[in-house]
């Protein structure tokens, strides 16, 4: 071990940046070659490293020895522990690009949070790796967040009965593992035991929560492109051919930006839903006015609409509405179920002409 020594000891110098610009660089990998959650390369990354997690939870607990050992370069503690901070960023960062993309953070933004705080905890938090609970939640949170959108991928469905089924099935597994766990290190394992059970059940209480309150994103949907446009018509290549106002950088500082509306011309809704392969749904463009006076988000029209999944670009479809009164207006993307899988904000203007437009390709 001689020739590693000095490697370990300049990691362990240098053990706080070399593990923030990893993870950093993780995270950026994943953005990048992370594309779809129904692909064999994607889940089979995901799986590996739940496996790997498994594995080093199980070493670090059975070899444990001597208090200090995880700031120990030449302990195999020391190593166990890093390997495991590792590979839960790994796979929090591909779970953190998964959610970020199905998510309009608008809406979803306490699950996203939930994703980011368990992703920073991993960097911040590594001295508790040691602590037998914390790593059982995070790989909790781990296994369910990756059920939640495999269990639909595999099964070809969503709705509430599949997001219960990758609950019980997450459970399940947990239970399983927890059992092996047991197994090896017996009596150490029975002072956490009763906080374990209380912080996985408490995970999936809060996940729960968030599910049937509409703040988990409805992955493995995600929109990938949307806008509201003053015409829509499919051309002979099969893509479509939008008309939109120009806007400048400033434009897209507004969440609800203007948009001109003649008395004769109708608002034109479009939306590029993905959906994996097999995974055949029905979407609703759910059109709201922002009522001033009741101050309240008032629903004029719900239009349903098909998606064929497998699309890598989204499956593509629009609704169109005419008359509409000014002011704030906002299309819910959703399911049949009410999730919401994006949302199209803009404001009503009235005018008697319209402004100088611009032709777009959407591909």
């Amino acid at each position: 071990m001689t020739f590693l020594e000095p490697a370990s000891k300049f990691y362990s110098r240098f053990e706080r940046p070399i593990s923030s610009l990893s993870l950093l660089s993780g995270f950026i990998f994943d953005a990048l070659t992370l594309k779809r959650v129904d692909t064999l390369w994607e889940n089979f990354w995901i799986l590996i490293h739940l496996l790997i997690i498994c594995v080093f939870i199980i070493l670090i607990h059975a070899n444990e020895s001597g208090e200090g050992d995880e700031k120990n370069p030449s302990k195999a503690h020391f190593w166990y522990v890093n390997i495991l901070q590792f590979f839960f960023g790994g796979i929090l960062s591909a779970f953190l690009v998964f959610y970020f993309r199905s998510a309009d953070i608008l809406v979803t933004w306490p699950f996203i949070l939930l994703l980011i705080a368990a992703f920073v905890a991993n960097e911040s938090l590594k001295r508790h790796y040691v602590r037998l609970s914390f790593q059982i939640s995070l790989f909790f949170l781990s296994v369910y967040s990756f059920a939640i959108f495999f269990i639909p991928v595999i099964l070809h469905q969503i709705g509430t009965y599949i997001f219960l089924l990758s609950g019980l099935v997450s459970l399940v597994f947990i239970s399983i593992f927890v059992s092996v766990l047991f197994y090896f290190l017996k009596d150490r394992f029975t002072e956490s035991k009763r906080l374990v059970v209380f912080l996985v059940l408490g995970i999936f209480a809060t996940v729960n929560i968030l599910y049937f309150t509409n703040l988990i994103p409805p992955i493995p949907l995600s929109l990938k492109s949307g806008g509201i446009y003053h015409s829509v018509q499919k051309n002979d290549t099969g893509n479509y051919d939008v008309t939109s106002e120009p806007r400048s950088w400033r434009d897209y500082l507004n969440i609800y930006q203007d948009f001109t509306q003649t008395p004769t011309d109708p608002v034109y809704a479009f939306s590029a839903v993905f959906s994996p392969r097999d995974l055949n749904i029905t979407i609703v463009h759910e059109w709201q006015h922002y009522d001033e006076v009741k101050k309240k988000w008032l629903t004029n029209a719900t239009i349903r609409l098909p998606v064929v999944g497998g699309r890598d670009g989204g499956f593509r479809t629009y609704s169109m509405l005419t008359n509409l009164t000014p002011g704030k207006w906002r299309v819910n993307i959703k399911t049949t179920e009410n999730k919401v899988i994006g949302r199209l904000r803009f404001r009503i203007v009235d005018s008697n002409t319209l402004p100088a437009l611009v032709d777009e390709i959407v591909k």
